[in-house]
């Protein structure tokens, strides 16, 4: 009994830490480190950080909490079916006025575009949602996956050994979200693959 409680304890620390939500500043971190962007001033990349942490982590966070508290509900009542719409909403709006910012400073052309494929991302998940429960979680990993792919492409790195850690991790987050029964195996991959998709998309096509 004691081993299986570590095991979810495990698994709760993992989907803690890894949420969904931190997708635009790893991408973000990656392009100020890998890319010619780190010939930028570090007080503007610190600025660019920290509105992205704030509209993207902090405020819709902060939001959907305040949402859970006035409903009553626990972490796991909220992540049923139909009560994740709101959370998805929030976050969506959160992440327009965050773009709308950027591009109202014309922000670096690749910055904004990290942003508009974890955004399609939020919304390909809502609308996938409706009839079938999908996990954001390895969405938010798939999304990563598929920035760093782009991103070795454009800048010309070798990304062999970041993609062999997020994909190990992926399967780790993968095994958490199945291991608390969020998710089932299928749910699983189609928000991996649907997070790698869109953020391709969003990043080449799109942005």
């Amino acid at each position: 009994m004691s081993r299986e409680k570590n095991i979810i304890y495990a698994a709760r620390a993992v989907s803690i830490i890894f949420t969904p939500f931190y997708l635009p500043l790893v991408g973000l971190l990656a392009l100020f480190t890998f890319s010619y962007l780190s010939l930028l001033p570090l007080g503007y990349r610190l600025i660019v950080l920290t509105l992205v942490y704030f509209f993207t982590i902090l405020l819709p966070t902060f939001l959907i909490h305040l949402y859970r508290q006035s409903q009553g509900w626990s972490l796991i009542e909220l992540s049923h079916k139909r009560r994740r719409m709101v959370p998805y909403a929030i976050s969506i709006l959160c992440y327009v006025v965050c773009i709308w910012i950027m591009r109202s400073f014309n922000v670096y052309h690749f910055v904004p575009s990290i942003l508009i494929a974890a955004l399609l991302i939020q919304i390909v998940c809502a609308v996938i949602n409706v009839w079938w429960k999908i996990s954001t979680h390895t969405a938010g990993i798939g999304g990563v996956t598929g920035a760093l792919v782009v991103f070795s492409a454009f800048f010309g790195f070798n990304p062999v050994w970041w993609l062999c850690f997020v994909l190990l991790l992926a399967g780790v987050l993968g095994t958490a979200r199945m291991t608390l029964r969020q998710h089932s195996l299928a749910q699983v991959l189609c928000g991996y693959f649907v997070g790698l998709v869109c953020s391709v998309v969003g990043i080449v096509y799109i942005a």
